[in-house]
């Protein structure tokens, strides 16, 4: 019955921003499209990093496989997007097996230094093997895009982001949903338990790539570039994991909210701080964001709603 509830909550909110480009601005409307893709690439985070417990600090080198596969075909080979971005998914799939080998013997801090390590190599290999073929250091530019104009784009990167979001959810609840949080609680009695834990993190690691596959071929073909710099920059890679833990880490819906929070925040910010300054401000912001709440805006609204209810059954 809760699922139900929860269903037409997502039911509201698509038909709500579905409305939302009768009443805004087209300027406004780009906005929300750099904020809806920040959330498909801060989902694909969660479901690895929110619900294993282990946290990734190299996960635009899932995105720039995606980026630089479907860009590399388009711009060198002429290849339709139809054939191209598929293709991108299922390299970046691979390239998370890659990832994930190494990776495997490893927890908590290593872990983590090992993920980074691996965007860094990503990141100089781009740059200096075949500069010919990756752009070097400039990257790739005049890339096809899907659509043009504002309006469309919103449409696809919100659809997009809606059925990921909504697919992601749904799978947190079952079984297996739950069988991946074990390994963030205790990963040994998981495995005493009988799970297959190595098996249950293949799977972790495959989804956020196809995720963030998706997300990374469609957002270079929306930008009509990509760039080593764009793609791997450390400020990239801080607004996906806190994007994730301001909005709530392991919920999919928190990971959402963070993202619109923080591409919002920055922009209400421009006219006011049009400098680097802003982003100083946006630090504090989200530190005292996630310093008063640490579990998330997920849980602030959790909470919330559970206080309206308990009033409303007093009356």
């Amino acid at each position: 019955m809760g699922v139900l509830v929860s269903l037409r909550w997502w039911l509201v909110f698509g038909v709500g921003m579905c409305l939302l480009p009768l009443v805004v601005s087209t300027g406004t409307l780009r906005i929300l499209v750099f904020a809806q893709f920040l959330a498909i690439f801060a989902m694909s985070w969660d479901i690895l990093s929110g619900r294993t417990g282990y946290i990734s600090f190299g996960h635009p080198f899932l995105i720039g496989i995606a980026g630089y596969t479907t860009a590399m075909l388009t711009y060198h080979l002429g290849v339709p997007l139809y054939f191209s971005i598929p293709a991108a998914v299922v390299a970046t799939m691979i390239g998370s097996i890659f990832f994930f080998i190494p990776a495997l013997r490893t927890r908590g801090t290593y872990f983590a230094v090992v993920t980074l390590a691996f965007m860094e190599v990503l990141y100089h290999l781009m740059q200096v093997v075949q500069p010919k073929l990756t752009g070097g250091t400039r990257g790739l530019s005049g890339l096809p895009t899907i659509i043009l104009g504002a309006v469309p784009n919103y449409y696809l990167s919100f659809g997009v982001m809606f059925v990921i979001g909504v697919g992601l959810w749904l799978l947190i609840r079952t079984r297996l949903g739950t069988a991946l949080s074990t390994i963030r609680m205790d990963e040994d009695a998981a495995r005493s338990s009988g799970l297959n834990t190595t098996k249950l993190k293949l799977f972790a690691f495959m989804l956020s790539a196809f995720v963030a596959g998706i997300g990374g071929a469609l957002y270079t073909h929306y930008l009509g570039s990509i760039a080593p710099r764009g793609i791997f920059d450390i400020s990239f890679l801080f607004s996906i994991l806190i994007a994730a833990l301001i909005g709530g880490a392991g919920t999919i819906v928190g990971p959402i909210m963070g993202a619109y929070f923080l591409t919002l925040l920055l922009e209400f910010l421009r006219p006011y701080l049009p400098g680097p300054e802003r982003y100083l401000i946006y630090g504090a912001i989200t530190l005292l964001a996630y310093y008063y709440a640490p579990k998330g805006f997920h849980n602030i609204f959790g909470l919330l709603w559970q206080r309206l209810g308990a009033l409303g059954r007093r009356e």
